[in-house]
């Protein structure tokens, strides 16, 4: 007769012949490592950018507009080829947003800059 072992903490298994865990914590802890040892998906990985640039332009834009040297902002993990959506501004500038907070690439004085600006409702009206 074969003795299963649970798939998590090795304990003897007692009961059904097809069980794989002794409980439901070793289920779900087996589960959580084995999800933590694949690569994450990629709407995963969109959507961990997608946060962390949103954190980062609230972080460098309190007031509602603001301008900011690009390798401070790309130093700490901001990537701008990901964004929610964008808006157009009456001169033409597309301003690209992750969630509410919005920025704008731009060359000033011979340093790239990035203009950070947050939703307003007029913009929706476009």
């Amino acid at each position: 007769m074969k003795v299963n072992k649970c798939l998590n903490c090795n304990k003897e298994l007692i009961g059904r012949f097809d069980k794989k865990y002794c409980d439901a914590y070793c289920k779900s802890a087996y589960q959580y490592k084995r999800n933590k040892e694949n690569k994450p998906s990629f709407y995963v990985a969109v959507d961990k950018q997608l946060k962390l640039n949103r954190k980062i332009l609230k972080q460098y834009n309190k007031a509602g507009k603001a301008t900011v040297r690009a390798a401070t902002i790309i130093d700490k993990g901001f990537n701008p080829n990901f964004f929610t959506h964008f808006w157009k501004n009456k001169k033409g500038d597309v301003y690209l947003f992750n969630y509410e907070y919005g920025f704008l690439k731009t060359k000033e004085n011979n340093n790239a800059k990035f203009i950070l600006i947050k939703w307003q409702d007029y913009m929706s009206k476009n």
